[in-house]
């Protein structure tokens, strides 16, 4: 006897991998100035996005196959090793610190990202823990401790991502109306506060409501996101034709890849890759609203809502809809820990949509 399989299984594994696959593109393309001035190796971080992506994928297969009751066993233990590792990020001589930020643990060649990882162990989490209504102030008190242990490398942009996923699953939960207008403005006037207590962020939405205000200074990485994205025009100015990579632009590997790409093979070229990423996002609420299971409906929604706040805030900071804030665009920017955490999301969408 046959055994049916659900096609948006294996499709929007594919739209991954194929997203990836150009955003390996897009890193070499990116990176080769800067890895050959700084290693001697053009591709050195292509090599490295490589074995990730290839990390990533034997990841996905696997969460794929294990048992749902598992997942659930395993959540709360999942998002206890995350914060631990959040803890030793903060510890000095443990976490890496680079230009500011403590973000990073490193064991050996491998590099660890937890707040990456939250993401995911998250989402996991409060899909099992949502399962019966909870009280406003314990969803609060969760999601608080995460954010301090964020803020505190500081990283603004992964709190963002990781309050406004949650905050969307709290709120699918069938959390009471009074409840979502009592934890939105907890969030308004958290970010409220780190904006003001922070002269950093303060310049962020200064450059945002005026771009030409400070080329020179706290505007430069927006002019030049700008400068990049309408260089590209319809078509681009070709592949490995790219001038913003000549260290012109920062983050050029990570938050604004998408402007090396959108330069190069312009606005026709973004239009697909987008559209990629569209269909990703469209295949995972499908995905969502076929299930029947409490837990796995949120797990799917929590999943497709990450990835959807993501690339939002990414793409809108990159064309100046929203002040300019360190997210990565999912599959397409350097990171191993974003990548595979990816990967593991997708993981778990492919093994809800196996059992429909």
């Amino acid at each position: 006897m046959k055994v049916k399989t659900n096609p948006l299984s294996s499709s929007i594994l594919i739209s991954g991998i194929l997203v990836a696959i150009f955003g390996l593109v897009a890193v070499y393309d990116a990176s080769v100035v800067d890895a050959y001035k700084t290693f001697g190796d053009k591709f050195h971080y292509v090599k490295q996005q490589s074995s990730w992506l290839l990390i990533g994928i034997v990841c996905s297969l696997i969460v794929s196959n294990l048992p749902i009751k598992f997942l659930k066993k395993i959540a709360p233990i999942g998002l206890f090793l995350t914060i631990v590792l959040l803890i030793l990020v903060l510890i000095p001589g443990l976490g890496s610190k680079f230009m500011g930020a403590r973000r990073w643990l490193i064991f050996g060649p491998v590099v660890i990202q937890p707040s990456e990882i939250l993401k995911i162990s998250l989402i996991l989490y409060l899909s099992h823990w949502l399962e019966k209504p909870r009280e406003i102030i314990k969803f609060i008190a969760l999601i608080g401790f995460c954010l301090l242990l964020i803020m505190l490398q500081p990283d603004l942009g992964t709190a963002i991502i990781v309050v406004g996923s949650s905050f969307l699953v709290y709120y699918l939960s069938g959390a009471p109306i009074k409840y979502i207008f009592y934890f939105s403005s907890f969030i308004l006037v958290s970010i409220l506060l780190l904006i003001l207590l922070s002269p950093y962020r303060m310049n962020r939405v200064k450059t945002f409501l005026d771009p030409t205000a400070d080329p020179l200074g706290a505007s430069y990485h927006i002019n030049q996101i700008l400068y990049g994205i309408g260089s590209g025009g319809w078509t681009g100015v070709g592949l490995g034709m790219s001038r913003q990579k000549y260290a012109f632009l920062p983050e050029a590997t990570t938050d604004s890849i998408f402007v090396i790409i959108a330069e190069e093979v312009g606005f026709m070229g973004s239009v697909f890759i987008i559209s990629i990423l569209i269909y990703l996002l469209m295949s995972s609420f499908k995905i969502a609203a076929k299930t029947n299971d409490r837990f796995e409906t949120l797990l799917a929604s929590g999943v497709s809502l990450l990835f959807l706040v993501q690339i939002f805030v990414n793409l809108s900071s990159m064309v100046a809809l929203v002040p300019l804030t360190g997210v990565p665009l999912p599959f397409i920017s350097y990171g191993g820990s974003s990548l595979v955490s990816n990967f593991i999301a997708l993981g778990l969408l492919i093994n809800i949509a196996k059992k429909q």
